[in-house]
This record gives structure tokens, C-alpha cells and sequence, in this order.
């Protein structure tokens, strides 16, 4: 089933390109409206004719490069996407990315009289040329054994119908896939991004945008398919030249002012002008946008589920970024970062998506499952077996290690001739807030770097000059998720990680990987901290979030298990204060007095869901009545409107928070074991609960 790519003007401009078909009765031809596109994200329109008898399985592949075999497509879509095609007419539009290689385009089915058709799409350079051809394909072919990461089965080849003439991207528009990065000095900004040679470039830099009188070169890298340990990364079915990789670093900069630049050469031209706020220490303010598990949509379906709810998320995230105006602020995209997992133009459309953001604000990272994991990666001890699998599609952590450069310099080897995968733990500070990065698919027990790094970290943070601190990973510690493979790994997280985060006042924990939005009482080993009221003392733990519903929808159906059949859903556990199903992001500000985190729905893009937490440690849970009648704190289920005060113009004023309802099939088992029953339910109630 093939759905059309509606318009995003803050991704790209669309050049369309219109093909017709027209009824023939001699051979199947297929043409295209340029063989040229200005720039990724530019739209071809492909024409086909000469189709008799046109059939719902009629495809239309895209390959890059264009000599590519039959089988190793970039993407396809099914001719029945054009209007009219039952007649044998019809068209579609493909928007491109560049691939640093040229484009082909083919269709399949011999000794057809007549039919057709157009279809457009948008495509990412991808440093190599497109073609396009036309198959047909038939029920009776269809191989059970050849499916994608649905199951779906994956269309024949078996009969070309036509190929188009090759299609490739103008020169002299400079690089592509621009992102920042905050570094290890204050007064420094990371600038990354991608070319098709390894010439030298240059970022050049200034106050103002008719003046970029500073100048700093870019060094390069790049990575070979034979960096890859696994498949489909390291086969032709999986692997496309990445390009080259540079990364630079705009020094000397003043604290909180805004920057131009833009990055190229005179030979090879130059990116447009974009600005960046840099970073202020002294900063009383605080601003990220954080989430999870966000991926990449495509105009075309291919070899992989991709997500195209991530396009909702980028364009909320850049209106709140466009309101803020002059005020610094970073995204955190805490692990599952592309979905490629060993099909690499996935990593093209990824950055090519984020580039209005991500050459903004800094765009900072950690690593997850469908980055790293592959059936030999060094850390993997026996009680991990259902848990470090194939997840990263053999990438083996390669181009999430190259393809960004975070602060610090953590680094673990692979065991192969691949490079050390990087950008593992770390950390630094912004406004009021301490941020730590840290790793779940490598070593984090206790002895080993990371931990020792996390302790290290953790014990000298500087609680005047920064008293919230916010730990980031991508597996959570604590989840309704009941998935039993999981299990094993937060047992770990609990015995060696938590005890450091209680210990040294850890304000907030945020996880991904589990694809929703879920928050939790401040825990302690299941236990719920008090609120300070009635005369007990004030107990401040970690208030723990998992946050990756930014696009990615491959969840299993939320059921009952076996142990609750009687009930439709699982019940929410105590300690789960709101959880819901909705894609979205979270937006955290901060001050040196308070720390609020949103939830942005992306259906919207407005707050479903709030905490805030004083620089004291005292968590305001917003769904608690203030109404204490005989020293009992109200149980009702129904968020009260106390209202949503934003610190921008932007935020929701006045607004309640919505209970979004009931979903079924929501909401996992709580993996309580025994521990779980240790809540005092007269301090805390859930503000969020999809039982029905």
C-alpha cells in the first residue's frame, strides 16, 4: 500500500516533476521531467507508457546507484499510487535524497500493449545518480521466504518492464546535512556535515550575517563497507557510499550571543547562512527538547518499517525553536536515532530531515540498540543472551560513531577493524542543569569505565552553579513495559546505576527504547519518595520518564498477560503517575529555583502532561489535590487545573491537562517482582490512567 507524501515546507521545496503516460502499442517506456534536481528533497515526476492490462502490483523501484542490481533497491512504489492507473495511466512524484551516486529508475513486465501513468517523488542526494524502472510482478510469484521488517513480501524482479534515463543533483550548492554539536569548551560550537568528495572545506563565522569574518577548516573521515560487521550493513543490498564526513569547531565565541555561519569552499560552493545561539554558563535559564526513538520518514516504502510520524515531531520541535527567538537551547535524542540498521541511505534521509533544526541548536545523542547491537559486539555477559541481538542491522555502532562527535572521549573497540565506537557516556552543562549521557548497550557495571565515569561525574557536580541534574539513557530502568527479554538488563541498572543516582540527587532519569510517553513517582527501589507534608521528612529521588514516543511505532500490542486475563489491559501500576500512547516530544525548562518538564503531543502540539521539581529536590506532581480533607491527599484519578504556566509566549497558558482517554491494548505490566507494593498511596496519585 502506498501512501503520498504530503508537502513539508519547513523540510524542503519540492521541484515537481510530472510524467504522463500515454497509451502505446508498442514497447513500455518510461521518461523523467529532468535528469537533473537542484538540491535533496527536490521532487522527480517519472512517466511510463506502453502498459497493457495493468495490475494492483505494477511497481516502480528507485535505485541509487543506478547501476545497482534488480534486488537492491533503494525504495519502491506500487504504479496503483497514480490516478487512473486501472485505465493504464497515471503518475507519481518521488522527492530525492542525494546518495553521491546517480539514480535509475525501472519498470518490469514484458510484452504489455498499452498503459500510462506518472508518479513523484522526493529524493535526498545521495552523491550518486537515480534511475527508476517499472516491474510486474504477480501473485504467483510471490516468494514467502523474501519478506521486509513487516513481514510483508518483498516485490519479484523477475520481469523489467522499462528503465529510465539516470538523474543526478546540480553542482556548486555546497554540503549537505548540517549539524551542531556542543564540545567539551564553553565557547566552542561543533559544525558537521557531509559531501561528496573529501576536498577541503571551510566554516567561516561572524556576528553578523553580512560579515563571517572568522574562518576555521573542517577536517574529514569517512567509513567503508568493510567497517561493517553484519549484515545487511556490509552487503550490496544494505551498504551506499556514505560520502565524507567533516567536522569542525567555531571557536573563541562570546556567551550567549547569536552566530552566523556557513560551511564549503569557494570551488565547490557554499550552504546557505544559518545562525546558532552559543552557550551561556552564567545563564539563568535552561531550554532542550528531549525525546527518544524518532527515525526518519520516506516518500517510498523499502526494506525497513521507517516513521513517519518523526515528521510531526521535527516540525513541532522547530516551531517551538522559531518562538524562542534569541534564547540558546539543545535537542537530546536519547538513542535509536535513525532506524537505518544496515541500510545506509536511511542515515541521509535522517539528516536531511533534522538539518532545519539540527543546524540551529545542537543536536546531541546517546546510543541505543538499532545503533550498536550485533551478535559479537565485545560486552555481551550470559544474562544478557535475549537482550544484545541484531538490532543495529550489522552498523555495529560505525556511523553513529562518525557520523556525530559528542563531548568527551569515551570509546570502546569492536573487536574488529572496524573504528572504536564513540560517543558512549558524557557530559556537561547548560544553564542550571547538569546533563549525563551514559550507555546501556555497553559495560555499565560497577568497575567498569563507564561506571567509574558516572560516579566520577555524578559526585562533583557543583549543585550551586547547577542544581538539577538530568541522566540520560536510551533502556529504562523502570517501565510498564512487561517485555520479559528486558528484564535481566534493568535488574542490572537497579543494583548498579541506581544507588549513584539517589545517592548524588539526580533530578530527572529519562528513557527511550519502550515507545511511549511514561512518568513515575520520584523511586527508589520501587519505592515512591513523600511529598514533605503532614510532618514527614522530604525524600528526594529521581523522578524517572520514559520518553520515546518520537516516531518510531513498532510496539507489540499492549495485552494482557498470561498471569491477567481476566482484565483487557494490564492495570497501572501506583508508582506510574501518567502514561499514554500519543507520539510526541518533551520540552525541559529550567531555572535555578524550578525544572519543568512537558509533554507535546504531537496530534496538537500542545502539553498533555507536566512536572516540575524545586532546586530543594520537592517534586510538585501536578495531578495531587491540594485538598487534604482528615490528612488524606484525594485519590481521584482526574488531573486538577491548576493551569500551565509557560516560560515562553509559545507554552500553553491557562490549560488543563487532557485526559486523552482510554486506548486498548495500552499499557504493559509493571515489572514489579515483590518490591512493588512499597508505595505510601496517600501521598501520590496518578494523574494518567488508561484502564477501562
Amino acid at each position: 500500500m502506498v501512501t503520498f507524501l504530503k508537502p513539508i515546507t519547513f523540510l524542503c521545496s519540492f521541484l515537481t516533476i510530472t510524467l504522463f503516460f500515454v497509451p502505446t502499442h508498442q514497447k513500455v517506456t518510461i521518461s523523467l521531467n529532468t535528469t537533473t534536481l537542484p538540491k535533496s528533497g527536490d521532487a522527480v515526476l517519472i512517466q511510463w507508457s506502453g502498459i497493457a492490462d495493468p495490475s494492483s502490483l505494477d511497481w516502480l523501484g528507485i535505485y541509487s546507484p543506478s547501476t545497482s542490481s534488480h534486488a537492491d533497491f533503494v525504495g519502491y512504489v506500487f504504479l496503483k499510487s497514480s490516478p487512473g492507473w486501472e485505465s493504464g495511466s497515471g503518475r507519481v512524484s518521488v522527492p530525492l535524497v542525494n546518495l553521491r551516486s546517480n539514480y535509475s529508475f525501472r519498470i518490469f513486465r514484458p510484452g504489455w500493449e498499452s498503459g500510462s501513468g506518472r508518479v513523484s517523488v522526493p529524493l535526498v542526494n545521495l552523491r550518486s545518480n537515480y534511475s527508476f524502472r517499472i516491474f510486474r510482478w504477480t501473485e504467483s510469484e510471490i516468494n514467502p521466504k523474501k519478506r521486509d521488517h513487516d513481514r510483508n513480501p518483498l516485490p519479484g524482479t523477475r520481469h523489467l518492464l522499462a528503465e529510465s534515463p539516470e538523474l543526478g543533483f546540480g553542482p556548486g550548492r555546497g554540503p549537505e546535512q548540517i549539524h551542531l554539536a556542543y564540545t567539551d569548551r564553553e565557547d566552542e560550537m561543533r559544525v558537521m556535515f557531509v559531501t561528496g568528495d573529501g576536498g577541503e572545506r571551510r566554516m567561516r563565522y561572524g556576528e553578523r550575517r553580512d560579515a563571517l569574518g572568522e574562518v576555521a577548516v573542517a577536517r574529514v573521515g569517512r567509513y567503508e563497507r568493510e567497517d561493517m560487521c553484519d549484515a545487511p550493513a556490509n552487503e550490496s543490498v544494505g551498504w551506499r557510499d556514505p560520502g565524507f564526513i567533516h567536522d569542525g569547531v567555531m571557536r573563541n565565541l562570546k556567551k550567549g550571543v547569536k552566530y552566523y555561519y556557513q560551511v564549503g569552499s569557494d570551488s565547490k560552493g557554499w550552504s546557505a547562512i544559518h545562525s546558532f545561539m552559543s552557550r551561556n554558563g552564567d545563564s539563568d535559564e535552561t531550554i532542550a527538547f528531549m525525546f527518544g526513538d524518532m527515525g526518519a520518514a520516506t516518500p517510498y516504502t523499502t526494506f525497513i518499517r521507517t516513521q513517519e510520524e518523526s515528521l510531526s515531531t521535527v516540525k513541532w520541535i522547530l516551531r517551538d525553536i522559531e518562538a524562542l527567538g534569541d534564547k540558546p537551547a539543545f535537542v537530546s535524542h536519547i538513542g535509536d536515532i535513525s532506524y537505518a540498521r544496515g541500510y545506509a541511505w536511511i542515515w541521509d534521509q535522517f539528516f536531511n530531515q533534522i538539518e532545519p533544526i539540527a543546524s540551529r541548536v545542537p543536536y546531541h545523542v546517546c546510543i541505543g540498540n538499532h545503533e550498536y547491537d550485533w551478535p559479537l559486539q565485545p560486552w555481551k555477559p550470559d544474562w544478557s543472551w535475549s537482550i544484545y541481538g541484531k538490532d543495529g542491522g550489522g552498523e555495529c555502532g560505525v556511523p553513529y560513531s562518525l557520523r556525530f562527535n559528542m563531548p568527551g572521549n569515551s570509546s570502546e573497540p569492536t573487536g574488529t577493524r572496524a573504528p572504536a565506537t564513540r560517543n558512549l557516556y558524557y557530559s556537561f552543562d547548560m544553564g542550571s542543569v547538569h546533563f549525563v549521557y551514559l550507555s546501556t548497550e555497553t559495560n555499565f557495571l560497577q568497575g567498569s569505565k563507564q561506571y567509574e565515569f558516572i560516579k566520577r561525574d555524578l559526585e562533583s557536580v557543583n549543585q550551586s552553579k547547577t542544581p538539577f541534574v538530568v541522566v540520560q539513557g536510551h533502556r529504562p530502568m523502570y517501565t510498564t513495559s512487561n517485555e520479559i527479554r528486558d528484564a535481566p538488563i534493568r535488574e542490572k541498572m537497579l543494583k548498579h546505576l541506581e544507588p549513584l543516582f539517589v545517592k548524588n540527587n539526580v533530578t530527572l532519569a529519562l528513557w527511550g527504547h519502550v515507545h511511549r510517553y511514561e512518568r513515575f513517582c520520584p523511586l527508589n527501589n520501587f519505592t515512591c519518595g513523600s511529598q514533605g507534608r503532614n510532618g514527614l521528612n522530604w525524600k528526594g529521588y529521581p523522578v524517572h520518564v520514559v520518553i520515546g514516543m518520537a516516531g518510531q511505532d513498532w510496539q507489540p500490542i499492549w495485552k494482557p498477560r498470561p498471569d491477567h486475563t481476566d482484565v483487557p489491559i494490564f492495570p497501572q501500576p501506583k508508582q506510574s503517575m501518567y502514561r499514554g500512547g500519543e507520539f510526541g516530544y518533551t520540552r525541559l525548562i529550567a531555572t535555578k529555583e524550578k525544572l519543568t518538564l512537558s509533554y507535546v503531543g504531537n496530534h496538537d502540539g500542545k502539553v498533555h502532561d507536566v512536572v516540575e521539581v524545586l532546586a530543594s529536590g520537592e517534586v510538585l506532581n501536578s495531578g495531587i489535590s491540594r485538598d487534604i480533607v482528615d490528612g488524606d491527599i484525594s485519590q481521584s484519578k482526574t488531573m486538577h487545573d491548576h493551569g500551565v504556566e509557560s516560560t515562553f509566549s509559545f507554552f500553553v497558558k491557562g490549560a488543563s491537562i487532557l485526559v486523552l482517554g482510554a486506548f486498548i491494548g495500552y499499557v504493559l505490566g509493571f515489572i514489579s517482582h515483590a518490591r512493588k507494593g512499597a508505595l505510601p498511596r496517600n501521598n501520590w496519585t496518578p494523574v494518567k490512567s488508561e484502564e477501562t
